[in-house]
């Protein structure tokens, strides 16, 4: 039938009077799919593979133009119009994955507010987890509708927290506050007559919102411990971060679970700060990094634990698990919290690539961009409280590890060398570790061989 119209309208034949022939012995599936102009007879029709028949076949999909015209612009556009759904102008911003190790973290704040442009990538809310401050980032270039989730709420990677518009027109200024589910959003809005009607189940699906609310009694489970402050004048309270929380826990299980001990010795530090003061400018000269005493306490460390290997192991049930590799935890202080990144095979770093490692892990910590990757493992802890001016300290272990060094201030003190009372600086060196698996002798042994590097940083040479 279609090719019979073809020749007939080549042949110069109206397309009304050829259809009026041919339409009593076809049927049309789908009368809205031809548009008639309101002047009478059959308007210009845009392409013939949009005239569905009945029996015709479906994969017509090119066909010519009759007549070679074109329909008015208007009924183009809403010929051609999508039928895919509006909400295709937005996207979801998702909590991203956080690790292996972290399951939630906690929504501590928006850095962008309703109605912001955002660019792809650019970070618009930060997760606090149990170790690190995650972003989550904007998936597309827009603008932000609405948040659907709460500062302080309780988040888990893949959760909704805000929506990202595509275009500018229809924003929706919607405060984190304001949560609208996506149904009610999807849906048109009601008829005028069913309004009353609609409000009453409303009012009945209200306490249905309000059931999360009886989780907030077990912050009163504590008391039983801990009693509740009254309020005070002077005093506020601020939530713990969960940073904080993970750390307090973390030392506390420590505290419950290993047979802590803590050793003692006092190094002479004359020689790796003569070490450091000879070769400092050489060393930032060719490395491009400052030469500092830490680098000097890590590679004693590695000696120590390459001597002594049971420093190096770990209780795992009823068996003990050795390592044939030292990863060295640094403890870093940030406004945060405590924070542990880790240098990675130190036995096989020289003193220009510590020093490297550390400043890279510092800066991040600092400023909340290191990774939990790049916090995970280690086998030995150290930690320096002499920065902030600490004589002496019992360092807490590191779960799960075995063993932590803490570091002290460099004090100069009456010594006596060689018979004489001469000024040194001194400082003490204390070694906590877990009494069910190291013995005091390994523990003195393993001291006594990071006071002999320190002081003659020679033997590292030597291998003695």
């Amino acid at each position: 039938m279609l090719g019979v119209i073809r020749r007939r309208v080549v042949s110069g034949a109206s397309s009304a009077s050829i259809l009026g022939q041919s339409l009593h012995s076809i049927r049309p599936i789908a009368s809205s799919e031809i548009l008639l102009q309101p002047r009478g007879g059959l308007g210009r029709v845009r392409n013939l593979s949009h005239l569905i028949f009945a029996g015709s076949s479906p994969c017509i999909k090119k066909a010519r133009n009759v007549g070679g015209v074109m329909q008015p612009e208007p009924i183009r556009q809403m010929w051609s119009r999508p039928f895919s759904s509006e909400t295709g102008d937005f996207i979801d911003a998702v909590v991203p994955h956080m690790g292996e190790s972290i399951t939630d973290g906690t929504l501590a704040k928006f850095l962008k507010s309703p109605g912001d442009r955002v660019e792809v990538d650019e970070p618009i809310a930060q997760i606090e987890t149990d170790k690190v401050t995650i972003d989550v980032a904007s998936p597309q270039s827009g603008v932000i509708q609405k948040f659907v989730a709460n500062e302080g709420d309780t988040v888990e990677p893949g959760t909704k927290i805000a929506v990202i518009s595509k275009s500018v027109d229809g924003v929706d200024h919607v405060g984190p506050s304001e949560k609208t589910s996506d149904k009610a959003a999807a849906q048109p809005s009601p008829p005028v007559e069913n309004i009353d009607k609609k409000k009453e189940p409303k009012l009945e699906t209200t306490p249905v919102t309000e059931k999360p609310k009886p989780h907030s009694p077990p912050p009163s489970k504590p008391s039983a411990r801990e009693p509740q402050l009254s309020p005070k004048e002077r005093e506020r309270r601020i939530p713990m971060t969960r940073l904080r929380k993970r750390v307090a826990t973390r030392l506390k299980d420590s505290q419950n679970t290993f047979a802590m001990l803590t050793t003692f010795n006092e190094v002479d530090m004359t020689n790796l700060m003569k070490l450091r003061s000879d070769y400092k400018d050489a060393f930032v000269e060719k490395h491009g990094v400052k030469l500092g005493l830490m680098s000097g306490f890590i590679k004693a460390a590695v000696s120590g634990l390459q001597n002594q290997p049971i420093i190096n192991a770990v209780i795992d049930g009823d068996d003990i698990i050795y390592r044939d590799y030292i990863d060295i935890s640094i403890a870093v202080g940030t406004p945060k919290g405590l924070v542990v990144p880790v240098i990675r095979n130190a036995d096989n770093m020289n003193f220009a690539e510590i020093e490297k490692e550390m400043n890279t892990l510092a800066k991040k910590a600092n400023n909340g961009s290191i990774s939990i990757d790049e916090m995970a493992g280690g086998s030995f802890t150290i930690s320096n409280g002499g920065v902030y001016g600490s004589l002496i300290s019992t360092p807490i272990i590191n779960p799960p590890q075995s063993a932590i060094l803490g570091m002290h201030s460099i004090v100069t003190r009456p010594m006596v060398v060689g018979g004489d009372i001469v000024p040194r600086p001194m400082m003490y060196i204390a070694l906590t570790y877990d009494h069910r698996l190291i013995d005091g002798r390994e523990a003195v042994f393993f001291l006594r061989r990071i006071k002999d590097v320190v002081e003659d940083p020679r033997r590292l040479l030597l291998d003695i």
